[in-house]
């Protein structure tokens, strides 16, 4: 499954060149993996409730073309990977309909409480089906 989230770039995350800015993508991967979850049927905010969190453990991101302030993107997030100990989500940036940036972020799954890993299966089983059952490869 693919989750497409809409972004307008905005001025103050454009460089000196006019063009958005590398390390704006990652807040970018952030905002579309938080929509994405969502469509896995939980929050964020209910995950660390529910004593879970996702530390970033890696990232990578390949710039193909600029973005420019104003531009209409779509980011659109799958899980490529996913253990019961770690995920991983891929990103495309997708400007007038071609690919602009590629990315992904790797995340462990942690206690919310002792910040140690945590075997998400036997926590919270039904969200890693979910999530398992919606990974592309």
């Amino acid at each position: 499954m693919r989750h497409e989230t809409n972004i307008t770039a905005r001025y103050a995350e454009t460089d000196q060149m006019g063009i958005i800015h590398h390390s704006v993508y990652p807040v970018w991967y952030e905002a579309a993996r938080t929509e994405f979850i969502k469509t896995a049927g939980i929050t964020y905010s209910q995950l660390e409730k529910d004593g879970v969190m996702l530390p970033l453990s890696e990232i990578g991101s390949r710039y193909i073309s600029p973005v420019r302030y104003e531009d209409k993107v779509i980011i659109e997030t799958r899980v490529t990977k996913i253990s019961c100990a770690k995920i991983t989500f891929g990103y495309r940036v997708i400007l007038d309909g071609n690919v602009v940036n590629e990315g992904f972020t790797s995340h462990g799954f942690v206690s919310s409480k002792t910040f140690r890993p945590i075997n998400i299966k036997k926590t919270l089983p039904d969200f890693y089906e979910k999530l398992k059952s919606i990974r592309e490869d």
